[in-house]
């Protein structure tokens, strides 16, 4: 029964990812490596998926934070703000998107709802096209709870950029140890 299970989740993760846009992928890549720095963003589950990414930003040498870690600088001209909200409409998420905005950072969204508050705001989105749970996927229902699966596309989505990141950044596994954490 559990690999079933596992077969029909694997499928539904690459129904939605093989959908993702090599263009929209190439815009975050771009804006990721043309910032200052990166501050990451996102609620629940999606923000353990966004933490994993902003860590593998540190690995690849970037400067990446995490919002709500006490280390995050301010964020300005030159930055990036980087969002993942399936809904695009958290308020609180919303809020400092438009404080990010204001204070002249670039914005990134990867969300399923690209005509959301926060698109509207954004300068860079990538269309993650699982349900949410304001906006549903036409012809298609996850057997998964939630929005579990978008959670899960995102933290395989994003290991995916990594490898993008790496190619055109000249990492390797190798360099990114360096940089890995040996206080463990």
């Amino acid at each position: 029964m559990i690999k079933e299970q596992i077969k029909t989740i694997l499928g539904e993760i690459d129904l939605v990812l093989t959908k993702a846009s090599d263009a929209e992928v190439q815009a975050l890549c771009n804006a990721v490596v043309g910032a200052n720095k990166i501050i990451v963003c996102g609620a629940g589950r999606v923000g353990m998926a966004a933490r994993g990414f902003a860590m593998r930003l540190g690995h690849l040498g970037l400067r990446a934070f995490m919002v709500g870690d006490a280390t995050v600088p301010s964020i300005g001209s030159g930055d990036l703000f980087l969002v993942c909200s399936g809904s695009g409409e958290t308020q609180t998420i919303f809020d400092l998107v438009e404080i990010a905005k204001k204070n002249g950072a670039k914005i990134a969204l990867i969300t399923g709802n690209v005509t959301s508050r926060m698109g509207k705001l954004a300068d860079v989105i990538i269309n993650i096209q699982a349900p949410s749970k304001v906006k549903p996927v036409e012809g298609f229902k996850s057997v998964q709870p939630m929005t579990t699966l978008n959670e899960q596309c995102l933290g395989i989505f994003f290991d995916a950029v990594v490898l993008e990141l790496m190619s055109s950044m000249n990492e390797t596994h190798e360099t990114m140890w360096t940089r890995h954490s040996n206080l463990e």
